[in-house]
Parts: structure tokens; sequence; C-alpha cells
């Protein structure tokens, strides 16, 4: 595997597991040492382990939202690795099913806070800290609800619309120097998307033309592109991981 990321430091958001640490594994994989984040730090631990340990990874656990949180992990990069040239926006809350008429406007709150305003807040920071002055590349993942309209978890998919155009408002904003692009993962069989397909997989992944729901290694390949110098050239683009389902009618 090439070593692209030799000397280069990210950190990635809510990956103790899922497609949060499957983007860091590429990463390591790829040369890169990372900081993981996420609300508890026994899996994180046990996923920094996964990734080599101290010598790859460190891990610093908090709330995706708090601020506080955000500027620790961000001076613990920097005091442990000395930069930040990358940071993944991968946390993501969906704690509401059912139609938008009925939502708790409390849980709605909270949704957009974790989904939205966190990776802005991330953003902003991992600029002020570094970016703004050297540079970088930022990765935000969305979905393929925030795409059209998706029963059940609507306004899931109204806070990943708006992440998608923040992305694109972001990218305008920060050229040349930084670029901020997204995914938009449709299912992917990890433990927050369990409810989406446990115990009828084989029914949900016939609506897929490649038969199958994803995994999050056909997630981080993908991310590891786009925050790559192979990427130099793209920037405010969302670019759709879904098995073709979305050409079918399917979310």
């Amino acid at each position: 595997m090439s070593k692209r990321f030799d000397g280069r430091v990210a950190i990635v958001t809510g990956a103790s597991r899922g497609i949060g640490l499957g983007i860091a594994e590429q990463l390591v994989a790829e040369g890169a040492k990372v900081c993981l984040t996420a609300r508890k730090p026994e899996p994180l631990a046990e996923a920094v382990d996964v990734l080599g340990g101290s010598a790859n990874a460190i891990g610093v656990a908090g709330k995706a939202d708090d601020e506080q949180h955000q500027a620790d992990a961000i001076q613990q990069v920097l005091d442990t690795f000395g930069r930040v040239d990358m940071l993944v926006n991968n946390t993501g809350i969906n704690p509401a099913y059912g139609p938008l008429i009925e939502l708790d406007h409390g849980i709605a709150r909270k949704t957009f806070e974790v989904n939205v305003l966190a990776a802005l807040s991330w953003t902003q920071q991992v600029h002020k800290a570094w970016m703004a002055e050297h540079g970088g590349s930022v990765l935000n993942v969305s979905s393929v609800a925030g795409l059209k309209p998706a029963p059940g978890i609507g306004y899931y998919g109204a806070t990943k619309a708006m992440l998608k155009h923040m992305t694109q408002e972001l990218a305008v904003e920060l050229g040349p120097d930084v670029r901020i692009n997204g995914i938009a993962p449709a299912v992917v069989k990890t433990q927050f998307a369990s409810a989406l397909y446990e115990d009828r997989e084989d029914e949900v992944a016939a609506q897929y033309p490649l038969k199958r729901l994803g995994v999050p290694g056909d997630i981080s390949g993908a991310a590891a592109f786009l925050l790559s110098e192979e990427a130099s050239w793209i920037t405010g683009q969302i670019l759709v991981l879904d098995g073709g389902v979305t050409l079918t009618g399917g979310v």
C-alpha cells in the first residue's frame, strides 16, 4: 500500500468503531498519525490498540458537540504530533425514527447540534489552530438520506442535507489552501445503522444494484482519496457511495 500520508496527521471524530474507525485504519495504513474521538473512553482505547497503539494514534474522549472537548483534542494532537493536516467529521446521531410531524423538538435540537453544528465547530477550530496558515483537507460524512426524502429518518436526512450544503459553502470560503469534500454513504453494516437492516439484510440488499450492503472498507478508500493530494483539484464535492441504490429510487 502507498504511503501517501507519510508525515500527515488526521483527526477522525466518532471513530471508536464503524465508518470512522475504518477511515482511521486506512489513513494509518497509508502512513498517517491519527487522533480518534468518541464519547466512551474504553472502546476508544480499544480502537487505538487496533491502530497499533500510541506510535500511530491517540484517543481523546468527549462529546463531539462540546467546544471545549474539540479544543482539548486539537491541542493534544498538536502537542503529540505537531500538526493537523486532515479532519474527518464523522460523528452523527439519529435518536428519532418516525414522521417529522411528530418529532420532539429537544431531540431535533440535539441532532442538529451533533450532526451539523459540531462539524462546523470542529472545522472552525482546526482552521484557526493549523489549517489557516498551513492548509489542509476536511471530509464531512453525510448520507444518501440527505439527497432525497427518507421516510422515517427524515430529520436525520435534513441535517445531512445541511451538512452537504455547508461543505460546499466552506469549500468556496476556504479555498485555495483548504479543501472540503464529503461522502454520502447508503446503508453500511455498522452498529449505528443496524436498525435499518437487522433481521432483513437480504431484503434490504435486494434493492441495491450491487446486491449487497456496504461495509466500512467500501467507504475508507474513497475517503482517503478525497483527503489526499491525488484529489488536489477537487473541493466542495459530495461523493455518493451507495451500491447503486439511489439509481433505483431507494435511499
